[in-house]
């Protein structure tokens, strides 16, 4: 699909449309959080508009960015232990495939 097809009919630029998917997408964010951010930048956008966008643009995007992705084996599992971040004890989840390779973490 071209990319002014893709966007056509919108009232925003399709810059803001694919920051504001992505970020929602990426980050721990809410349409509110989203909507409050924008409108720092001076836009006014409600947040139904904003979760139309996700659910419309979210397919396309994962489709486009799934290729360049770290290619990972079918096999994995997670590792959980403790480690020391600046005096606190703290849980580090990590997931590894099965060739040992760290696919992701959380902290």
């Amino acid at each position: 699909m071209e990319k002014k097809n893709l966007f056509k009919w919108k009232q925003y630029q399709p810059d803001i449309i694919l920051l504001t998917v992505r970020w929602y997408l990426r980050y721990n964010l809410s349409f509110c959080d989203l909507v409050e951010m924008m409108e720092e930048r001076g836009l006014s956008i409600a947040h139904t508009t904003i979760m139309h966008w996700v659910h419309q643009y979210s397919p396309e995007l994962d489709e486009r960015v799934r290729r360049h992705l770290k290619p990972i084996n079918d096999s994995w599992r997670v590792d959980e232990t403790y480690v020391k971040v600046k005096g606190q004890w703290m849980y580090l989840y990590r997931a590894v495939d099965s060739e040992g390779n760290t696919i992701d973490f959380y902290l």
